[in-house]
């Protein structure tokens, strides 16, 4: 491999070196119990437990587990 070559490899390497960027800060979501009964229900992605205690309940999601809370029949997100 010539030098020409070498210094191509290097800059490619580094290139691809990120610099960590401030931590991921998850947005936040209310969804409210709309059911008759209280509900649990466990995050996808985050694993947190989210516990709607009673109908009428409101509870702050993160975002990343929006998808799954907003399939569920007895909840509904709120703005």
């Amino acid at each position: 491999m010539c030098c020409g070559q070498n210094r191509q490899m290097q800059r490619a390497a580094m290139s691809s070196v990120r610099t960590p960027g401030p931590p991921h800060v998850p947005m936040r979501v209310s969804f409210i119990n709309q059911g008759t009964t209280p509900v649990t229900v466990r995050g996808p992605v985050t694993g947190v437990e989210y516990r709607f205690d009673r109908p009428g309940a409101r509870v702050e999601v993160d975002s990343r587990d929006r998808i799954l809370l907003a399939s569920l029949r007895q909840l509904r997100q709120i703005a």
